[in-house]
C-alpha cells in the first residue's frame, strides 16, 4: 500500500458516499484517527490502515448495497474494484462484523474473507469505535450506547451486544496501549503479523 493509494482510497470513499454527508463525516474522522495509530506501524501496514478507514464504511453507499450489510456489501464491492485483498478483508471484518453477521444470517458469506487478528486490525476497529456519527470524537462505551440507541433494542446490534461489545472495548484497548507504548522515547515500529488469522 502506497501514499497514492490512500489519497485514491479518500477519493473514492469521498465519491461513494457524498449523499451521506454525516457518513462521511464519520469517514473522515475514522481515518483522521487512523493516522494516528498508524504511528505504530511501519510505512505500508500505516498506509493499509488508513485506506481501509478510509473504505470501511462504503457498504452504504446506494451504489454498493447488496445484502444491506455493510461489512460485506463494501468488501465485495472493492474485492470487484481490485483492490488488495488484504484491505477487503478488513473492511468485512471491521468492528466485530462477525458478530453482526451471525444475527442477520450472513455469516458464511462474511467467512469467505479471512479475518486477521493483529494490532492493525485493532486499529482500525479502535479508529471507528471512537468516532462519533458525525466525526465527533468519543468513547468506545459512549459509541456502543450510541450505536445501541440509534438501531434500537430489536436490530442486530442489540442481539449481537453480549459479544460484540467486549470484543470492541477489548481491541479500542489494546491499540491505545500500542499507541502509548509507540510514543515512548526510543520507540521504533516494528513489523507485525501480517494477515495473521484467528479468534480473539
Amino acid at each position: 500500500m502506497s501514499d497514492v493509494e490512500v489519497r485514491y482510497a479518500r477519493g473514492l470513499a469521498g465519491v461513494l458516499l457524498a449523499d451521506l454527508p454525516d457518513r462521511w463525516a464519520h469517514t473522515a474522522g475514522v481515518a483522521a484517527r487512523a493516522a494516528r495509530y498508524a504511528a505504530g506501524f511501519g510505512r505500508a501496514d500505516a498506509d493499509l490502515l488508513v485506506a481501509a478507514a478510509w473504505l470501511h464504511d462504503v457498504g452504504y453507499a446506494d451504489t454498493v448495497r447488496d445484502t444491506g450489510f455493510h461489512p460485506l456489501d463494501g468488501a465485495r464491492y472493492l474485492d470487484r474494484a481490485g483492490w488488495p485483498p488484504r484491505l477487503t478483508a478488513l473492511v468485512a471484518h471491521h468492528s466485530g462484523a462477525r458478530f453482526l453477521a451471525r444475527e442477520v444470517g450472513l455469516a458464511g458469506e462474511l467467512g469467505a474473507y479471512p479475518r486477521e487478528d493483529s494490532p492493525l486490525a485493532d486499529a482500525l476497529t479502535a479508529a471507528d469505535q471512537t468516532v462519533g456519527p458525525r466525526g465527533e470524537p468519543t468513547t468506545v462505551d459512549a459509541r456502543i450506547a450510541e450505536v445501541l440507541h440509534r438501531h434500537g433494542p430489536g436490530s442486530p446490534y442489540a442481539g449481537a451486544r453480549l459479544r460484540r461489545a467486549p470484543y470492541l472495548v477489548a481491541a479500542t484497548r489494546r491499540a491505545a496501549a500500542r499507541l502509548a507504548a509507540a510514543a515512548r522515547p526510543g520507540a521504533a515500529a516494528r513489523p507485525d503479523r501480517a494477515g495473521a488469522v484467528g479468534g480473539r
